[in-house]
């Protein structure tokens, strides 16, 4: 969430908040430099990282690894890629426009301007496509797929009309084109399989979800009856089985995706008023208007989680922290909210606890949790929801290409006997992220 593209408050420091791609930390730009937090604990936000520096307006992680992509407010046309443990500058690239938005995965970087978007190959930073004159895009809207196999890049193919384009970000070509809404788009969503994209659009009422890479719906929920919501941001779960959205509007919905019994037998049918009302619907289905059926038919919300204030921009991400499926969602306010997320029975989640972002001393903003407030404790049934993104096993270094720009400055002191240069940079997970290649003039 790059809180410099929005209005609000103009004296808050926070300027961006993101979760890195398997939500196990999260990043904060603000006025002063960067913070990056580690999410294992719900009672404790612990900080790994603080950078005290410009102001930066995009911080973004490669998941645990020690690389990030970061952009400054000063500098919004300058894309910085940095060791941030060493505290050292790898590369830096120039482009011809504001930097709206930076997608990362262990393939591919995506660099997002209102016109055109840049795939950089992230072992060497070399630039593989440039997809230009796309429609105006003035947020930065975009979405990477962080699998490997489905590598999949998802930006708006119009700014009057909800068309999406699906880019092979591997083979460098257009897959499809996914006609998703009758309205522009505001949200874009892949699930960690890249199989699965959630859209909404400006109208916000409705959410879909579709297969890819051919573009088939398979599911659509109907998020409320208000025709003016913006939705601010959307997450699968790591297993797919769930997604969460976040509006201006102080509710967060959880969607169950799980395909309906066709039918139960006659005499399981629920009696009484209800249960004819049902039995009609099912049978006018073959005569009502199009558009009738369709709202009929719309998935409604597994379980909702509220937020202390509405008209916040916020994040939203549903992640497994202690073994156990949680809510997070991190506000224009400057917290971060732990909700519970009963998986079996869904309903109203609670919120845990509550972490401030800036550092500041000060009164919080929603009442204290309750002290007998207790997480869910009771395993999770079927498929584990606390499954994490399988990692692809280590691959070969790629042959060398193009060195970075201003590289022989930006790697920086190495630990004795490791050598010096972009070729012998290590980062903590080497299966997380290997290692990048330079070549010398």
């Amino acid at each position: 969430m790059n809180l410099a593209t929005k209005t609000g408050d103009e004296q808050s420091d926070l300027l961006f908040v993101n979760f890195n791609q398997d939500c196990t930390s999260l990043a904060v730009g603000t006025r002063t430099g960067y913070k990056l937090f580690s999410l294992s604990s719900v009672d404790k936000l612990e900080q790994i990282y603080d950078n005290e520096s410009e102001d930066i307006c995009i911080v973004e992680r490669l998941f645990s690894s020690s690389l990030v992509a970061i952009v400054s407010l000063s500098s919004p046309r300058k894309l910085k890629v940095c060791h941030f443990k060493k505290g050292t500058e790898i590369c830096n690239y120039s482009y011809s426009n504001s930097i709206l938005a930076v997608r990362l995965n262990r393939q591919r970087l995506i660099v997002c301007l209102e016109e055109s978007l840049y795939i950089h190959n992230i072992r060497d930073m070399k630039v593989l496509h440039t997809i230009r004159d796309t429609p105006p895009n003035p947020h930065g809207l975009c979405a990477l797929s962080i699998n490997n196999d489905n590598c999949f890049l998802a930006y708006p193919g119009s700014n009057q009309i909800g068309e999406v384009q699906i880019f092979d970000t591997i083979n460098l070509r257009a897959v499809t084109m996914i006609p998703a809404h009758d309205n522009p788009l505001a949200s874009l969503a892949f699930n960690a399989q890249g199989t699965k994209l959630a859209t909404a659009s400006e109208k916000g009422t409705v959410i879909r979800v579709f297969s890819i890479p051919d573009g088939q719906k398979l599911f659509e929920f109907r998020r409320g009856v208000k025709r003016c919501v913006s939705i601010y941001s959307m997450a699968f779960s790591a297993d797919s089985l769930f997604l969460s959205a976040s509006s201006n509007t102080e509710t967060v919905h959880i969607f169950k995706l799980e395909i309906p019994k066709d039918s139960r037998p006659a005499e399981q049918e629920p009696q009484g008023w209800m249960g004819y009302f049902g039995q009609a619907l099912k049978s006018s289905a073959t005569y009502l208007p199009s558009q009738m059926t369709e709202m009929f038919n719309q998935g409604r919300a597994f379980a909702t989680a509220r937020l202390p204030n509405s008209g916040m921009h916020n994040v939203c991400a549903l992640a497994t922290i202690q073994k156990v499926p949680r809510q997070l969602v991190v506000s224009q306010d400057g917290y971060l909210y732990i909700y519970n997320l009963d998986p079996n029975e869904g309903g109203e989640c609670m919120l845990l606890r509550q972490h401030r972002l800036d550092g500041r001393a000060g009164d919080s903003p929603v009442p204290e949790v309750n002290p007998t407030d207790r997480p869910l404790t009771h395993p999770t049934s079927g498929a584990s929801y606390a499954s994490s993104v399988k990692k692809p096993e280590s691959s070969v270094v790629p042959p060398e290409s193009q060195p970075y720009q201003e590289l022989e400055h930006g790697s920086g002191a190495q630990p004795e006997g490791e050598g010096t240069g972009l070729g012998h940079l290590r980062l903590d997970d080497d299966n997380e992220f290997p290692p990048m290649t330079h070549k010398s003039d």
